[in-house]
């Protein structure tokens, strides 16, 4: 293995800050990003990263935070991962770019052939790569018309698909995302995602399977678009900028059954729920059910620029020229890919199962304990802690959950927000109980003081 040349060290497992916050050096990287950089970037509190390690950042100042939001649960295997970094030097040094829609190199196959492999169901499996999530769920788009032949597709209210023009007309979490871009793409209807502790509408949240698959098969394919019109259903298993709500098994069960009945693809969006977060390698699997297509990105290159559709071989059955990418599929992306892989198989997914059972426990007791906690649930280290002003009426506190964001990074500690009102626990699948102690000895320490009278 290469030599990792890594600049500067961190010797520490738990934030270390030496600055007020922000510092002066990150105050003047501020001053020029407000000059330079699109204002369309949302930036919850003022972090500017210099180096990353394993589950630890240092800023351009020298402060040092624990980092429990992953880069947007992108970094899977912690950052700059010796094998990653190694694996990405290899490559580079051997081949950077030589484009896949035109011709052939082995990383390419190799991570299609082990994506295949890992893909649930019997059925073999092919693979297209793009750069990002979105452009996954645009690729997927295209197969699930060019396959069907057909031209509506439908999602889910409180869905985040991306933000190009395919995937925004998907998605369905912010009126902020789609304001001010004029006719998204036609024929996509939303429908109400299952959502177990407010229900749909805010009602009957313990029927909220029943009443989701009820809507979709007695009201929007009987009032407003013939199934058999239908290309395709787009699901987060757990919606990520939704809330971290998830999709109960025998719901995602009976909305396959549906898919199967009227001849719709079934693509899972497991872009920020996949490659390993939740304990294995898909969120779908807890319910046993095998997509049509997976869009995966995020965590599958642990930083990398990479994403992929995996579809069911009769499924993708485009001819050359109908869809392609310059960059999807780079060979140093494949790399690190390829590395991400195996840690996650020999280490990392069966360490975020294991904390995430930790973190569940340790909480177990926080909608007892604490009156603005309503809900915590999630599955591995893909956890949502749901604050509310009144338990009774679930009346949402945006406000609490957003001072916890603020101050937890005023103690050194990365967190992000999800949906209206939730707090984010997205890790590195690396960290391990000293850091994940620290981690909720301060966001308890941090709700307590918000609560006193």
């Amino acid at each position: 293995m290469l030599e990792v040349k890594t600049e500067g060290t961190m010797d520490t497992k738990k934030p270390r800050l030496v600055t007020p916050l922000p510092g002066p050096e990150a105050r003047r990287i501020l001053k020029l990003d407000q000059r330079f950089v699109s204002p369309s970037y949302t930036r919850d509190y003022p972090l500017v990263a210099k180096t990353g390690r394993g589950a630890m950042i240092e800023d351009v100042d020298g402060n040092i935070f624990l980092d429990y939001a992953a880069g947007i649960a992108v970094c899977a295997t912690g950052h700059c991962h010796p094998e990653v970094v190694a694996a990405i030097q290899k490559q580079a040094a051997e081949l950077i770019h030589m484009s896949g829609t035109d011709f052939y190199y082995s990383r390419m196959v190799e991570l299609a052939e082990k994506l295949a492999s890992i893909a649930p169901g019997d059925e073999p499996k092919r693979v297209h790569f793009g750069n990002s999530g979105a452009e996954a769920i645009e690729a997927a788009i295209k197969l699930a018309k060019y396959h069907t032949k057909r031209d509506m597709l439908v999602a889910f209210h409180g869905s985040f698909h991306g933000r190009t023009m395919g995937a925004l007309s998907l998605t369905a979490s912010r009126a902020v995302q789609r304001k001010g871009f004029g006719t998204l793409l036609a024929g996509v209807f939303h429908t109400p995602f299952p959502d177990t502790y407010r229900g749909t509408y805010g009602i009957r949240p313990e029927h909220a399977t029943e009443d989701c698959l009820n809507y979709l098969q007695h009201e929007l394919f009987r009032r407003r678009v013939d199934p058999e019109e239908v290309a395709a259903i787009f699901i987060e298993p757990i919606q990520g900028e939704g809330g971290y709500i998830m999709a109960p098994a025998e719901f995602l069960q009976g909305l396959q059954r549906i898919c199967r009945k009227y001849g719709i693809l079934l693509v899972a969006d497991e872009v920020q729920c996949g490659m390993g977060r939740t304990g294995k390698f898909w969120a779908s699997e807890f319910a046993g059910i095998e997509p049509d297509i997976i869009c995966t990105a995020k965590g599958i290159a642990s930083g990398m620029p990479l994403s992929a559709i995996i579809a069911r071989a009769s499924v993708m059955d485009w001819p050359p020229g109908a869809h392609a990418s310059t960059f999807g599929g780079n060979p140093v992306c494949c790399a690190a890919s390829l590395a991400t892989i195996r840690l996650l198989e020999a280490h990392y997914m069966a360490n975020a199962e294991r904390m995430g059972d930790y973190i569940l426990k340790r909480t177990a007791d926080w909608t007892k304990k604490f009156r603005t906690v309503g809900d915590i649930r999630g599955r591995g280290l893909m956890i949502g802690i749901e604050f509310v002003r009144d338990k009774a009426t679930k009346e949402k506190a945006p406000e609490v959950r957003n001072q916890i964001v603020q101050q937890a990074f005023q103690r050194g500690l990365i967190v992000l927000p999800s949906g209206d009102t939730t707090l984010r626990i997205s890790p590195p699948l690396l960290v391990d109980e000293e850091q994940t102690d620290f981690a909720f000895d301060t966001l308890e320490s941090i709700i307590t003081s918000i609560e006193k009278p």
